[in-house]
């Protein structure tokens, strides 16, 4: 089944949310905060895109870490992460076939094949 992981009251998440509704995507929607995130699957992610991909450096939790907090992110801290999970460049988008990071419609579109 197709997840689509993020927080409830963010706007990219709500977009992405909309338009799988709008596109009769059968999804089930987690939300960090409320659900957790487990290390298994926060180390899935940094597999298939790695950090880079996955670290969201313009949130505002990302401005208020240390340095030091800053490098362990950079390297792949999975229990960083966990602890501030709006580290995690929303949505993260859960198919068969793969895993996307942020929300853009022609990359849904192909993972989706819409």
């Amino acid at each position: 089944m197709t997840v689509l992981y993020g927080i409830a009251n963010c706007d990219t998440v709500r977009k992405a949310r909309k338009w799988l509704e709008s596109h009769d995507i059968d999804f089930r929607f987690h939300d960090f905060r409320k659900d957790g995130l487990s290390g298994a699957q926060v180390q899935h992610w940094i597999s298939a895109l790695g950090v880079p991909a996955l670290l969201n450096k313009r949130s505002a939790t990302w401005k208020q870490l240390s340095e030091e907090e800053k490098k362990g992110a950079e390297a792949g801290d999975i229990a960083l992460f966990q602890s501030h999970p709006t580290l995690i460049k929303r949505p993260v988008l859960e198919t068969a076939d793969g895993v996307l990071s942020g929300f853009v419609e022609d990359r849904y579109r192909q993972a989706l094949k819409v």
